[in-house]
């Protein structure tokens, strides 16, 4: 019989689930103690952190990095980041947005009433009435300041800035400024320019960008 080389035949034998003649069994062998243990020592965590908060109090750091936090969260809120992709509209543009909402799952009240079943379609329009037009608006650009304060006061509109310090505005022009934060209001309209305005037609929206006057009648 040939013999397998030796690398070949123990995979055969470790595939195989078995011990071939030429394999020998392996056996546990106590080659005593190499060198000398210690125990493994680590500071505790929480300890670290406070001794690392008590140094910086102590040298005043601490003070510093308060303040430094505290201006930081001040200018974010006096100026929020400005929603990204933003821009100023170079033409008129308008479309039909429609509300309405598929039910994914059954709600139910706390009784066990179902108040609205999955699949069902609602339309929160047919229960509401928008009595306020949304004005989107760049704070920074006065024409479009202006454009937003000739459409009508707090009851007819509600102004939002996508850039800008609505903190500013506010106590330029004495009345409420709101800001789309991270965009979630433009990005649900689908607006990309602005100014622009969202108003309730019916059972739907109907969303605006105004150009200004830039390129009309060309």
């Amino acid at each position: 019989m040939r013999v397998l080389p030796f690398a070949l035949a123990a995979l055969v034998g470790a595939v195989g689930g078995t011990i071939l003649p030429w394999q020998t069994p392996a056996h546990a062998v106590d080659h005593g103690q190499v060198g000398e243990a210690w125990p493994v020592v680590e500071p505790d965590l929480l300890d670290v952190i406070r001794a690392k908060l008590e140094s910086a109090k102590a040298s005043g750091k601490l003070d510093e990095l308060n303040a430094r936090f505290a201006a930081k969260v001040k200018a974010r809120v006096m100026r929020p980041a400005p929603v990204a992709g933003i821009t100023a509209a170079v033409e008129d543009r308008s479309w039909e947005f429609d509300p309405t909402v598929v039910i994914e799952n059954d709600i139910r009240d706390h009784k066990g009433n179902l108040i609205a079943a999955a699949g069902q379609r609602i339309n929160p329009l047919d229960k509401i009435t928008m009595t306020q037009r949304l004005l989107f608006i760049d704070g920074d650009d006065p024409a479009q300041v202006s454009w937003a304060m000739g459409q009508g006061d707090d009851l007819k509109t509600k102004v939002i800035m996508v850039k800008g310090s609505p903190f500013d505005l506010m106590k330029a022009n004495q009345r409420r400024f709101y800001f789309d934060q991270a965009g979630s209001l433009t990005a649900k309209f689908g607006i990309e320019h602005t100014p622009a305005s969202v108003e309730q037609k019916g059972r739907i929206l109907i969303v605006t960008e105004d150009a200004l006057g830039q390129g009309k009648g060309a």
